[in-house]
């Protein structure tokens, strides 16, 4: 019986502790962010050429981690905040057009006999220029307001039919056209959409997620994966739509884009005023930070001209949505400067912890 009694007050014990430990509460344990280190960019899927690498690469810089996703792998972006916006894929050239009718199964091939004749949704060819595509430049606020979607509207009779020519930009496969239409659907979005001559449309509800800048479809596969956490990217690396000139439109290789939207800023900074070995925090003070999405885009290499490569006189200094600053230098990217088209060598190290 004492033995008995000896294994019960053991017993009760070892509970009594083990309950007083779920009691307390779990460390919380933070990373601290990278020192920094050295990448190879991950742009290409196969022999593709570089200039049209299939992937786009995000890269955060306070894990030393990059992710690579097929270009050509979604169409459409839904926005995760307070605004209800969809973004068309700037990374193979697609552009759209919206349509004065609400249905669509009302929409045939007779309503793109005339765009397809005078090219009206080729980027850089027709007349819609700029007003097919999302923007190219500038912050946040004008980036959303300048989507070729407008916002979605809460009454579904605003809400029109587009349509969408998938773009190509170095991508094997025909990709084609389709019609869309996008309605509210609580705190989300419902995407109508079906290919031009077909007579019924798939419908796809998209819920909001405000841990990212975007949820993304595919016409053909439905939701998909494509940029990680809005708090887990810094710049995004891809082919894009940016600008020949001031009304035309064109796919540009090897464009870097800050996660503006999420608070990312940048600053280019030019070696004849400080070497990038040389940058410290100290240096900061002389820095304006800014917060467009095309504050590095192509700025920082040559393809045409002489010397072809990285442009060897500027580096650049990136905060991140933590407050964490880097310095950021391009060491190669194509063969004239040691590189690999398509596997940009990009180094950072941290000069200030946020």
């Amino acid at each position: 019986m004492n033995k008995l009694n000896s294994i019960i007050a053991v017993a009760a014990l070892s509970f009594a502790f083990t309950a007083c430990k779920k009691d307390k509460e779990e460390p919380i344990i933070t990373v601290p962010p990278s020192d920094g280190s050295t990448l190879t960019l991950n742009g290409l899927i196969g022999s593709e050429a570089g200039s049209s690498a299939g992937n786009s690469v995000f890269v955060d810089f306070s894990a030393d981690k990059q992710t690579s996703v097929a270009r050509n792998s979604w169409d459409l972006g839904f926005y995760g905040g307070s605004e209800f916006r969809v973004i068309i894929n700037h990374t193979v050239g697609a552009t759209a057009i919206e349509l004065n009718k609400t249905d669509l199964n009302q929409v045939t091939a007779a309503d793109t006999i005339t765009l397809a004749s005078s090219a009206a949704l080729a980027l850089g060819q027709g007349a819609g220029g700029f007003g097919l595509i999302d923007p190219v430049e500038g912050g946040k606020s004008a980036y959303l307001a300048g989507t070729v979607i407008k916002e979605v509207s809460a009454t579904d009779a605003n809400n029109k039919v587009y349509i969408v020519n998938r773009g190509s930009a170095g991508v094997s496969e025909n990709r084609g056209w389709q019609k869309v239409r996008v309605l509210r659907n609580g705190n989300g979005y419902k995407l109508q959409y079906a290919k031009i001559n077909e007579t019924t449309f798939k419908t796809i509800d998209v819920a909001k997620d405000d841990k990212y800048n975007f949820k993304y479809i595919s016409f053909v596969s439905g939701a998909v994966n494509v940029e990680p956490p809005k708090a887990d990217w810094d710049i995004q690396w891809s082919l894009s739509t940016y600008k020949a000139t001031a009304t035309i439109p064109y796919t540009f290789s090897d464009f870097v884009i800050l996660n503006f939207l999420a608070g990312v800023q940048a600053a280019e900074v030019l070696k004849s005023s400080v070497d990038y070995p040389d940058f410290k925090e100290s240096n900061l003070s002389a820095i304006t930070f800014k917060s467009e999405r095309d504050v590095i885009a192509g700025n920082w290499r040559i393809t045409s001209g002489t010397p072809l490569g990285v442009k060897t006189d500027r580096f650049y200094v990136i905060k991140d949505g933590n407050g964490n600053v880097y310095k950021l230098k391009f060491n190669s990217f194509i063969s004239n400067d040691g590189g690999t088209r398509g596997k940009p060598v990009i180094e950072y190290k941290l000069i200030k912890k946020g």
